[in-house]
Parts: C-alpha cells; structure tokens; sequence
C-alpha cells in the first residue's frame, strides 16, 4: 500500500506528482480521489469520477529531479551515474555527500549506499533539501547543515564534493577516507577543476587521479533522418581519485 507519501499520477500524456492521502487532486479529465491513490499498489490504476485512467507509481530518484523541490540547479543524473561508477559506490558503502543543494544526489546516493550524510552550509537549502529526502522515504540519509569543514566523524568509503572547492577541501575529504576509497568532485568551471586536480595529485598521487569531461548527446530521430542533438551536451568535470 502507497499510503500518506508522494506519487506520480501518469495518464494521457499528463503526469502529476502529489502526496497520497487527502483530498482531490484536479486535472481537465477529472478528480482524482487521493485517499483511494493512498489505498493503491505502485503500478495500479486509478480513476478519475469521469471515468479517465490514470497510472499510479511511487517516485524514483529520477523523479525527484524532475519534481523535487529546487534551491538551484542540480546535478544531471548522467554526471550522478558517473559518480556512482567510477568510485563503485554499493550497498556497504558510507558516503559523504557535500554542496547538497536540493538533495537531488543524496537521493541517488541513498538508493545506492548504506548510508549517506550529506551536509549544506545554507541552512535554507538544507531545509529543502531534508523535505526532498523525506520524501524519497530514505532512512539512511542524514541531511545536515554545516560546512564540509565541520565534518569529523569519517572514515567514509566515498566524499563526493558539488560545491565551491578549495585546497583546504580536497585536505579535508582526503583525511576523512578509508584506505581504498574514493574521491570525486563535480566542478563546473576548468580554473576550479585545475585547482582539485592539482591538490589531489599532491595528495592522492599522480597515478590517482583521473578527470573527465561530462558530456552526453541525445539522438534526434525525423523523416529526414537521424543525428545528434544539437542541444548543448557539456555539463561540467568530474574528477576521481583514490586513496592507496
């Protein structure tokens, strides 16, 4: 049973995401009881009182970017999945998350990870970001506001860093990891990606470090034929190291 948590209603090329419970949620095909939605399976139908079927599914981390409540923009899930597979991330894994903006990672981490702590130095953002994870139903985040610097209580198998970086930072995460885990940072601009780069190489060694250009390009499929998006395909750099 669903019960009292958030959902997406999808149907006729609509899509809604509402909390199950109370109410009625209004759309031009008809009301839509949330109490019934509440009784319901992920995957079950509801109907609308005209008689209109709407699917009824419980949100995933993919979800939440595209509904969650935003403080900025988040990291695209392509550069999230990059994370995830390069540093090997599983379900034995304690993580830290830090820069939690809207939560959007920490949620992906969350599904991934035994346990995650994620902290934000605004505490606003924070807030937000607490509701989001509340409502992906993840027990093992723990959202906290504070700077990264504050962090004492490692060691973690992954730091992940999506935020402003300094070497203190990369100092930091490095003295907070077990032998054999990882490092990664998302940086959006090269002057900050040099800056990572060359600290965790002082740290981590040469050999350790490795740093990518986020990119992805969808297919564009016509009657006149098939090619590339033209969309802009760069996102930003992700760097990976690990400690040995």
């Amino acid at each position: 049973m669903i019960g009292p948590n958030r959902v997406i209603v999808r149907g006729h090329g609509r899509e809604y995401y509402v909390r199950a419970g109370e109410g009625k949620l209004s759309t031009d095909l008809g009301m839509i009881d949330l109490a019934a939605v509440a009784e319901l399976e992920s995957g079950d139908v509801v109907q609308t009182h005209l008689g209109k079927p709407f699917t009824v599914l419980v949100p995933r981390a993919t979800d939440f970017f595209s509904h969650g409540k935003r403080t900025g923009a988040p990291m695209m899930p392509k550069d999230i999945g990059m994370v995830i597979a390069y540093t090997g991330m599983s379900c034995r894994d304690r993580v830290l998350d830090a820069g939690t903006g809207s939560g959007i990672a920490a949620i992906f981490f969350g599904g991934v990870a035994d346990t995650v702590v994620t902290c934000e130095a605004r505490e606003d953002f924070s807030r937000t970001a607490a509701g989001n994870i509340r409502d992906a139903g993840l027990s093992n985040v723990e959202c906290r506001a504070c700077d990264v610097l504050e962090v004492t209580d490692g060691p973690f198998d992954v730091v992940h860093l999506d935020m402003m970086i300094e070497p203190q930072h990369v100092e930091h995460a490095y003295g907070l990891l077990r032998t054999g885990g990882y490092f990664a940072t998302y940086t959006p601009f090269l002057e900050q990606t040099f800056c990572v780069m060359d600290t965790a190489r002082r740290l981590f060694g040469e050999d350790a470090v490795q740093t990518f250009e986020c990119m992805e390009r969808e297919l564009t499929r016509s009657a006149r034929g098939t090619r590339p998006s033209t969309k802009v395909s760069h996102t930003g750099y992700l760097t990976i190291a690990r400690r040995l």
